[in-house]
């Protein structure tokens, strides 16, 4: 589409801003908005930037029935020279479209998306917050509206960015978690919507995630949904492991989402030099390394926790416990190199950050 113009309704009443202590993942928003629509025949129009308000929706809006929707996960991050930038906002649009393609959503101007983003944040900046670990979560999604109840796609939707200042995902230091391995519940088959960001996935996912966390575990390592012996995905992240000096994650195959933090992490791998390889790993061939003593290190990749490292995992009656449940250097190399990139504390040699605005000052 033609790059259109964006129009800005400020609001007219601010919120009171969260104190540092006080925040917690997507339960206060900021003050304004992005939306756009689609009309067939049309396509995407009428993008505005207004205040944070509901939306109305007829009760037989599709996205209600059929799930047709997806969305993204990004974040703004303050440096301390008071700047505010995103962390790679082109592989969340990308995403979004390949994403889009698979739930029969009109693609989205990519280039113009970000622009909006980036001004959605210059209106919001104060929300930005400079506390240690903290930043501005971006929640981009596009859902069904036409008021339809025949199965088949869309032609209405709406695109919506809204925003939610964070605290830091660890609160006391970057810390091993149990993950228990699910041998009853499928997240995703290649040919289905495993490697789209859309809500169903998640959705699937409540059941075995609800069992495991009475068992005192914090996530589900996912296997695969036909022969359910290779691992996928561990919770909402892609997990990677240190075997014998070498990295391994399991490759894209249809049914993985394509982390936009996976990527990142595989760079900066390739780039000190270090093996890494992607390809389809068995839970046997992993307990097989443990007990000779060669699993090193494990951790999950994501955009909340950046690196969330694996200290044990739970899998047919045997605790397999990684590095004495104590966080790897790898891991904590890794999670201290990608946020210093995000908080602009070390040099970016990839060309990662997208700057929004200078300097601010935050109320």
């Amino acid at each position: 589409m033609e790059e259109q113009s964006i129009r800005v309704e400020l609001s007219q009443s601010k919120k009171e801003k969260p104190k540092a202590v006080e925040l917690v993942f997507g339960r206060i928003f900021t003050d304004h908005m992005f939306v756009m629509d689609y009309t067939e025949g049309i396509g995407w129009h009428n993008a505005s930037i207004v205040p944070y308000q509901p939306i109305t929706l007829d009760p037989a809006a599709m996205i209600f029935h059929y799930g047709q929707s997806v969305f993204e996960g990004l974040k703004a991050f303050r440096t301390k020279s008071g700047s505010v930038q995103l962390f790679r906002p082109e592989k969340n649009m990308e995403r979004m479209n390949r994403s889009n393609e698979r739930l029969v959503i009109p693609p989205i101007d990519e280039a113009f998306l970000v622009k909006a983003i980036k001004k959605l944040v210059e209106i919001d900046q104060e929300w930005v917050p400079d506390a240690e670990g903290t930043s501005l979560y971006i929640r981009p999604f596009i859902i069904s509206t036409e008021p339809f109840l025949g199965v088949a796609p869309a032609h209405q939707y709406k695109f919506i960015v809204i925003m939610s200042p964070v605290g830091s995902y660890y609160k006391e230091g970057i810390n091993p978690v149990k993950i228990a391995v699910e041998n009853k519940y499928v997240r995703a088959v290649k040919g289905g919507t495993g490697e789209a960001k859309t809500g169903g996935n998640y959705a699937a996912s409540l059941k075995a995630q609800e069992i495991v966390e009475k068992e005192g575990y914090s996530q589900v390592l996912w296997l695969d949904g036909v022969e359910r012996k290779y691992i996928e995905e561990v919770g909402s992240m892609n997990v990677f492991f240190k075997v014998n000096g070498e990295i391994i994650t399991p490759a894209l195959n249809g049914s993985i989402l394509p982390g936009i933090t996976r990527d990142s992490v595989i760079h900066l791998l390739k780039h000190w030099g270090l093996p890494v390889t992607e390809r389809r790993i068995s839970m046997e061939e992993m307990y097989d390394a443990y007990e000779k003593g060669e699993l090193e290190e494990a951790f999950g990749s994501g955009t909340a926790a950046v690196i969330s490292p694996i200290g044990e995992l739970y899998w047919e009656g045997k605790h397999i416990v990684i590095n004495e449940c104590k966080t790897g250097e790898l891991s904590k190399k890794v999670y201290d190199t990608i946020t210093g990139i995000q908080y602009g504390k070390i040099e970016d040699p990839f060309n990662w950050t997208v700057k929004v605005c200078e300097t601010s000052k935050v109320k």
